[in-house]
């Protein structure tokens, strides 16, 4: 197996840096080299997908055709009928896509992947594995099982297809801060923030084999067995609806919407200002260099809120990543710096106003209504507004027995209910909040310790907490009517 650092040598349509050799297989004669297969899981589009580019130019420079593959898992970490609904909505839309403007057949697998990803490449005979990246453990310890599992003769190749910047590119080990890492970044932006090349079917057809899939009869089975978390109606799946929300002319984020966000973005109160990208981003259904060129093109029009949100975009998103990718506990205590265990430790006996279980938290049952408030959003929306999560998170380690119990339910709540659950950004978020990642020692207090704190009576001097709290009902009210009316 080549060394995963290692990068592709040979021309490619992709910057050489954004492709990661994670195995080398013989060398073959022309004659005996097999199709391309991407194996798709982070990024599930067809536009702006530098995965998808590769695996078609490495078809084309063969004279191979070339195949989508996706591995559906029962339950991915915890998500329910609300993510895995959108996800496979968009599936639906991808797959019709793929296969009528670029005439590349789309795979659908259920099980294991270590099973059924090297099933099928020995059954095509392919010579290549294509696959997109994400630094979540789960999936890392697939890939060094596939490259286990598959013949010598086939060779694997990973693309950041998510990131601006390659994570492994941008920096080499665990950043301690947005502070310390954009520099790097902003660095490297001019030779990885350029436009994508147009994309092209490829020049030798896949052989003609059933795999039609019966799309409605799979949503539906994926709502009943996950009917505990219902899906959302306010975000529509796919790409076309993500770039409408991007740049839509009716109430498209940089087009409608922009000049809020850098002033009312922090206001729980005016979730319009906020870009509503994430479920887009965190199933790939739109890519963040896509999002950073349209933004980057109508900067004249409000460079502060520009600014503020390519900030989020690629300097936060990217940290996220880079603390996933190099600290293999990015979910756990374990993954904190060690000023923080430190603390949270000697205060992990401190005496608690009040004491919860999962159960109550979950049902929203706290003495806060701030608080249940933020928690109801999340259930019945699933999106809570990010300045509301630092409080959440943070009332959460107030209100358990000491801080592993604290990280591992709010992560749990999060996966649950959130529509962009299991994303480097919720587990940074959490660790954030209760664990000092990418934050600085504050003034000792009991519980928190060094961890930096919030409160009420600091949410009131920030917002209007009465006016959130009668927001969140409506919305609840309108969730619960719907439901019934369903």
């Amino acid at each position: 197996m080549a060394s995963p650092s290692s990068t592709l040598k040979k021309p490619t349509a992709v910057r050489p840096g954004r492709i990661r050799v994670l195995k080398e297989g013989l060398r073959q004669s022309d004659r005996d080299v097999g199709p391309v297969v991407y194996w798709m899981f982070r990024d599930q589009r067809l536009k702006d997908n530098w995965a998808l580019i590769h695996a078609v130019d490495q078809a084309n420079k063969a004279n191979v055709p070339v195949a989508v593959a996706f591995n559906l898992f029962d339950q991915f970490l915890g998500a329910r009928a609300r993510q895995l609904g959108f996800m496979l909505r968009g599936l639906r839309e991808l797959h019709r896509n793929l296969e009528e403007m670029l005439q590349i057949p789309f795979f659908l697998f259920q099980g294991e992947a270590v099973e059924t990803i090297p099933n099928f490449l020995k059954d095509s005979g392919a010579s290549l594995l294509v696959t997109d990246f994400t630094p979540l453990r789960e999936v890392g310890r697939w890939k060094e099982e596939i490259c286990k599992r598959v013949s010598d003769s086939v060779s694997v190749h990973e693309v950041d297809a998510h990131n601006v910047v390659p994570v492994w590119v941008a920096s080499e080990k665990l950043e301690y801060s947005a502070r310390t890492i954009r520099s790097k970044i902003n660095k490297l932006l001019p030779e990885y923030l350029i436009d994508f090349p147009p994309q092209q079917p490829p020049n030798r057809k896949w052989l003609s084999v059933d795999r039609s899939i019966n799309w409605d009869s799979l949503i539906a089975d994926v709502l009943r067995k996950g009917a505990e978390v219902p899906e959302i109606e306010w975000c529509e799946p796919g790409e076309h609806a993500a770039m409408e929300v991007l740049m839509g002319s009716k109430d498209g984020f940089l087009t409608k919407r922009l000049n809020n966000y850098s002033t009312d973005r922090n206001n729980p109160l005016k979730p319009r200002a906020l870009s509503g990208l994430s479920p887009y981003l965190h199933f790939g259904q739109i890519s963040a260099q896509r999002c950073a060129l349209v933004a980057r093109n109508v900067r004249k029009l409000s460079s502060q809120a520009v600014d503020a949100f390519l900030e989020e975009l690629i300097v936060r998103r990217e940290l996220a990543d880079n603390f996933c990718f190099y600290q293999h506990h990015y979910d756990s205590l374990q993954g904190a710096w060690e000023w923080a265990r430190k603390t949270l430790m000697d205060h992990a006996s401190d005496k608690r106003e009040h004491i919860y279980t999962r159960e109550q938290l979950e049902k929203a049952q706290t003495a806060d209504p701030l608080w249940n408030a933020s928690q109801l959003e999340m259930v019945h929306f699933g999106k809570m507004h990010g300045f509301m999560r630092m409080y959440w998170a943070k009332k959460i380690l107030e209100w358990t027995c000491g801080p592993e119990e604290a990280l591992a339910t709010s992560i749990y709540l999060n996966d649950k209910y959130e529509i962009d659950g299991r994303d480097p950004n919720g587990y940074v978020g959490c660790m954030w909040s209760i664990c000092g990642v990418h934050d600085q020692g504050w003034q000792e207090r009991p519980i928190f310790g060094k961890i930096r704190y919030m409160n009420y009576a600091g949410c009131k001097r920030k917002f209007d907490v009465d006016g959130y709290i009668a927001y969140v009902k409506r919305l609840v009210g309108g969730s619960k009517k719907r439901k019934t009316e369903a």
